[in-house]
C-alpha cells in the first residue's frame, strides 16, 4: 500500500465550505495524519455539524472569521466555483495560502486576478486537481517520458455521470456556473493538457439544456507535437470513463474511474501486457494534493511544481473557448 503520511511539515488547515467533497478531502485529511484545525461555513450549525464529524477545533459563522484565524495557514476552498475567485482573494489577503477546488475559478479572467494576488502576497495558490497528484499518474508520466508508448499520437478520456435533469440543481444553473464542462470536462481537459501541452485548435460541440447549461460536451483538439486529443463530458448519462494514451509503440489503458486511484495496463500492439498497474492506497487519494501543498510551501515554493498556476490559468481559457464554441455564456459575461 502506498502510504502518504510520512513527515509531514506541519501546516494547519481549514476549510471554506462544508459541503461533501469537503468531507471527502477531511477524511483523506485525517487519513494523512494532517493538521485539520477550522471549517467556516455561512451557518453555525453546518460549521458545526462538520466540525463534529472531523474533529475539528476551530469552527466559524461565516468566511471572513475562517480566514481571519491566526491558527489557520491554508484554506481549501470548496464552494461552487463560481465564489472561487472572491473567496480566494479573500483568503489570500489575509495571509493564507489556498488549495482551490476545480474548476479553479468561473473564467480565465478571474484565474489570472487570484494568481495575481498571490503573487504579490508571496502564496501559494493551487488548483485541487487532486488526480495529478495520485500515484497512479505519477507512473503515467514516467512510462510516457520514458518513451515505452513511442510516439503519442492520441489522447483520450471521457468524465460521464448521470447526476440531475432538475433545471434547480446547481449543475444546471448558469447562476451557479452549471454545465457538465466547467463540472466534469475539467478532468479530461487537464489530462489531455498534462499528457500533451497546450492545444493549437480547439473544436467542440455540445447539447445545452433546458436552462442553458451544457448537458453533454465534447471536444477535439489538437496540440503541438501533432497527436489529437478527445474528450467527451455529460451530466446526464454514464459512459466508461476510461482513459487511453495511445502511442506508436503501445498503448496505455486506463480503467474506470481513471481520474479515481485505479488501474492502468500498458498494451503492445500485438495485445501483449507490458505493464500491469493496480492502485493501492488509504483513503480516496484527496491528501496526495496536500501532502504536495505541504511540501511546496516548506520548501519556499508558490507554485505547484505538477500543474504551475500559468497552466491553470492557460486551461480555464481553453475552458473558455470550448464554453465560447458551443454558446454557453454565463451572467454577467459579455
Amino acid at each position: 500500500m502506498t502510504s502518504a503520511s510520512s513527515s509531514p511539515p506541519g501546516l494547519r488547515w481549514g476549510i471554506l465550505g462544508p459541503g461533501g467533497i469537503a468531507r471527502a478531502f477531511a477524511a483523506d485529511l485525517r487519513v494523512a495524519g494532517l493538521d485539520l484545525v477550522a471549517v467556516g461555513s455561512r451557518t453555525a450549525a453546518t460549521a458545526a455539524a462538520f466540525a463534529e464529524e472531523f474533529d475539528v477545533a476551530h469552527v466559524h459563522d461565516s468566511y471572513e472569521a475562517l480566514v481571519s484565524d491566526p491558527d489557520v495557514d491554508i484554506v481549501y476552498i470548496a464552494t461552487p466555483h463560481p465564489f472561487h475567485a472572491g473567496q480566494a482573494i479573500l483568503a489570500l489577503e489575509h495571509g493564507k495560502h489556498v488549495l482551490i477546488e476545480k474548476p479553479f475559478t468561473l473564467t480565465a479572467a478571474e484565474a489570472a486576478a487570484v494568481r495575481d494576488v498571490a503573487a504579490e502576497r508571496g502564496l501559494l495558490a493551487m488548483e485541487a486537481m487532486w488526480t495529478r497528484y495520485l500515484p497512479h499518474m505519477a507512473r503515467i508520466r514516467e512510462i510516457v517520458a520514458e518513451g515505452t508508448l513511442g510516439e503519442i499520437r492520441v489522447v483520450t478520456a471521457d468524465h460521464t455521470q448521470k447526476i440531475s435533469s432538475d433545471p434547480a440543481h446547481r449543475l444546471n444553473s448558469l447562476e451557479l456556473g452549471g454545465g457538465a464542462l466547467l463540472d466534469l470536462g475539467i478532468y479530461p481537459i487537464s489530462f489531455a493538457w498534462d499528457i500533451l501541452g497546450e492545444p493549437l485548435t480547439i473544436a467542440a460541440s455540445a447539447r445545452l439544456g433546458d436552462t442553458g447549461a451544457d448537458t453533454e460536451v465534447a471536444t477535439i483538439m489538437s496540440h503541438a507535437s501533432g497527436a489529437l486529443s478527445t474528450t467527451i463530458s455529460a451530466s446526464r448519462s454514464v459512459g466508461p470513463n476510461t482513459a487511453h494514451i495511445i502511442g506508436t509503440e503501445a498503448r496505455l489503458d486506463i480503467d474506470r474511474v481513471w481520474y479515481n486511484a485505479t488501474s492502468f495496463r500498458v498494451v503492445a500492439p500485438d495485445g501483449a501486457v507490458l505493464e500491469d498497474y493496480v492502485s493501492d492506497i488509504e483513503g480516496r487519494g484527496m491528501q496526495y494534493q496536500a501532502l504536495a501543498a505541504e511540501r511546496y510551501i516548506a520548501a519556499g515554493l508558490t507554485d505547484s511544481e505538477l500543474l504551475p498556476i500559468d497552466e491553470t490559468v492557460a486551461i480555464m481559457e481553453t475552458l473558455d473557448e470550448v464554453r465560447e464554441l458551443v454558446g454557453v455564456r454565463y451572467p454577467g459575461e459579455e
